[in-house]
């Protein structure tokens, strides 16, 4: 059963389900743009790890995630063999904490070059603090480049990303082709109107491909049963009253046999 909303599905948006949304939206991205661009590109899904220590210190680049390798049995049968001097004194390292970035990348058959990267916003993208500026750091890099960049909000909440003349909109779609930087296409979206379909730029004579965004969340949303547990918690950020009374118009009521969700937060006044 596909959302009952004609857009972005707000209850979506709950930080119990928009890491799932998240997960999901990558390899059903990548699905759609394969069927069309292959076998002239390559379509991944990619990830890069960031890692930061204490709070002060900015976050570095550590590579790719596949590469994070530790030590295996054989270092353990190892270091048991071996004779360990005592330190005169014990330490406590900072926590060091990870950040994965996941996208998705449109790469050149022939030469592995990257064509276009697309990108679906985190709410740690939105969010002051080393998340969101290593994103606008790596952002400006893209943007400076040869690379497209494909930049989809979803998120009502937080600040979003910079731009000149931007209209006021609940959810958002950024195109930014290469050729035509520093204008870059842009597509506001209300909280009451369907996901567009958008152009994906690739690398000319190849023609865009195309983006059905509401069909994606549709397909997300059915696969991942989200009716039966999503639309009985409420939206973050909270909608105002007239679109609370409005989405709960769209909420089918549930089954009759259906029992109640016991992880459902309280009905608020």
């Amino acid at each position: 059963m596909p959302s009952s909303f004609p857009g972005m599905n707000p209850y979506l948006e709950q930080d119990d389900a928009w890491h799932d949304v998240h997960e999901r939206f990558r390899p059903a991205v990548a699905e759609e743009l394969g069927a069309q661009l292959v076998p002239t590109s390559i379509v991944k899904i990619d990830e890069h790890v960031s890692v930061h220590g204490a709070p002060e210190e900015p976050r570095h680049f550590a590579g790719r995630a596949d590469l994070t390798v530790g030590p295996g049995k054989g270092f353990a049968e190892a270091r048991a063999g071996v004779g360990v001097l005592e330190a005169p004194a014990l330490i406590d390292l900072p926590e060091v904490e990870t950040e994965r970035l996941a996208f998705v990348e449109i790469r050149d058959r022939r030469n592995r070059e990257l064509i276009t990267i697309i990108e679906l916003l985190s709410p740690s993208n939105k969010r002051a603090g080393p998340d969101r500026d290593q994103y606008l750091a790596k952002r400006g890099r893209l943007q400076a480049g040869t690379v497209h960049d494909v930049e989809i909000d979803l998120l009502r909440g937080g600040q979003p990303m910079p731009a000149e003349h931007r209209p006021p909109c609940a959810d958002s779609v950024t195109v930014s082709r290469a050729e035509r930087r520093p204008k870059a296409e842009f597509w506001p979206i209300g909280l009451r109107e369907p996901l567009p379909t958008i152009p994906v730029p690739v690398r000319a004579p190849d023609p865009d491909a195309r983006l059905d965004l509401q069909r994606i969340l549709h397909r997300i949303y059915d696969a991942a049963g989200y009716q039966y547990d999503i639309d009985d918690g409420h939206p973050d950020p909270p909608l105002s009253p007239e679109d609370a009374a409005w989405a709960a118009s769209l909420i089918p009521p549930p089954p009759a046999d259906a029992e109640p969700n016991p992880n459902a937060p309280p009905d608020r006044p």
